[in-house]
């Protein structure tokens, strides 16, 4: 997505790249990694009701490599570990706050709702700081983000169809829908009016979906956080960069008084789930390593590292000795007045992370479990699937309808 703001002709290629990819494994069978990283949203959801005994398998040494593997996971990798408590569980829990407040809808994307939750809540923190009302959506939805990227456009629609239709009171209304990861947030900017060009929902939606920093400054001029003394690096997301631009986010910081840097660093490297991906490891580091990994290397170890997209903090996280905040972190530190460490002003913010105890049945199951998955899928691979390779055969042309006359992304 960034050669849509990068290239000299803004030319989308991640649009030609799920466009294409949709057509050309129609019938067929993708790789592990598509199926792992693609369907993360369902995958997470299951996690989420068993997350002690799913982080004790990916962190375990010789489960995490079986579970590497059957994901198409680069054996470099670490996998982030699932939330004891996702964030949508903790709201829902939470008493109402500012009754009287206009209302904002906080969206609860799939990575920070599953994994790290503590992002969400500190944007609770500085929304209703800021003079609002949160709400979240009453089901559980994702925008399709991992879906669009490996080109599983028909699931990806269905995705877009669900939140139109259980966000559509408050689309109409013209609620504000405020996202944390931007990724997330470009969907609504970008992919939903492409999927979706003649919906006047999807337009409308469009309009009032923000980023933080983005929201503050147009939403609500007059907030101002408390100042912060800090040196502070700053990396963009791609998406963000790309459809948004970082003028919000650099007058945001300015009012928090940060003496802060915005790192020319192009991309992390990571790239959603590209650089977790079995053979893209190389080219992920090499990428990283261009600008942004020797930037925050050579970085005081009292500056703050700030970024705000969920891949980039963990390729900052995997390469450095570093952890990034989030924006909304940064300015909910301030507003509790947390006192940041000297050195490595991160681990003020960091939980403990210990793997838990873990029945030896549970793991026995999982074990099965995994290896009746891994035969499945040798049997699927090998074996041929006939009802795919007829599909295969079938011309271009006579493929499913709605294949054929969704418009060309990229026009």
């Amino acid at each position: 997505k960034g050669c849509k703001g990068d290239c000299p002709v803004n030319v989308d290629l991640a649009t030609y790249k799920a466009e294409f990819l949709s057509h050309y494994y129609q019938g067929r069978l993708r790789p592990r990694h598509a199926y792992a990283m693609g369907w993360i949203y369902w995958w997470a959801r299951i996690a989420s009701h068993m997350p002690r005994l799913v982080n004790f398998v990916t962190q375990t040494r010789g489960l995490r490599d079986l579970a590497k593997w059957l994901g198409g996971i680069a054996p470099q990798r670490e996998v982030p570990q699932f939330a004891q408590q996702t964030f949508t569980d903790w709201f829902r829990r939470r008493p109402p706050h500012n009754a009287d407040k206009p209302p904002v809808l906080l969206w609860p994307d799939t990575f920070n709702n599953h994994f790290f939750p503590e992002v969400l809540k500190s944007a609770v923190t500085v929304l209703e700081a800021a003079g609002f009302r949160i709400e979240v959506p009453k089901i559980s939805l994702c925008c399709g983000r991992p879906l669009y990227d490996f080109g599983m456009l028909d699931q990806a629609r269905r995705q877009l169809r669900q939140i139109l239709d259980a966000l559509q009171p408050q689309i109409q209304e013209g609620v504000p829908l405020v996202g944390m990861e931007p990724s997330c947030v470009a969907v609504f900017k970008d992919e939903l009016v492409n999927l979706f060009p003649r919906d006047q929902d999807a337009t409308r939606l469009k309009n009032q979906a923000f980023g933080l920093a983005e929201f503050l400054d147009k939403r609500a001029p007059e907030f101002q956080p408390p100042h912060i003394e800090r040196h502070a690096l700053v990396h963009g997301h791609c998406h963000h960069k790309a459809l948004v631009k970082m003028e919000a986010d650099k007058k945001l910081l300015e009012k928090m008084g940060l003496d802060y840097e915005v790192i020319d660093s192009g991309c992390c490297g990571l790239a959603g789930s590209f650089g977790f991906e079995a053979g893209h490891y190389d080219v992920a580091q090499s990428i990283g390593d261009l600008v942004l990994l020797p930037a925050v290397r050579q970085a005081g170890k009292e500056t703050m590292i700030v970024a705000d997209g969920f891949s980039c903090r963990e390729q900052i996280a995997h390469s450095t000795d570093r952890r990034a905040f989030h924006t909304a972190q940064v300015i909910d530190a301030a507003l509790q007045h947390t006192e940041l460490a000297g050195e490595y002003p991160e681990r003020s913010l960091e939980t403990s992370a210990a793997l838990p105890r873990v029945p030896a049945a549970a793991v026995a199951v999982v074990v099965a479990a995994a290896a009746l998955a891994g035969a499945g899928w040798w049997w699927r691979a090998h074996a041929g699937i006939d009802s795919a390779a007829r599909a295969a055969s079938v011309p271009h042309s006579a493929t499913k309808n709605d294949d054929v006359n969704r418009q060309p992304h990229g026009t």
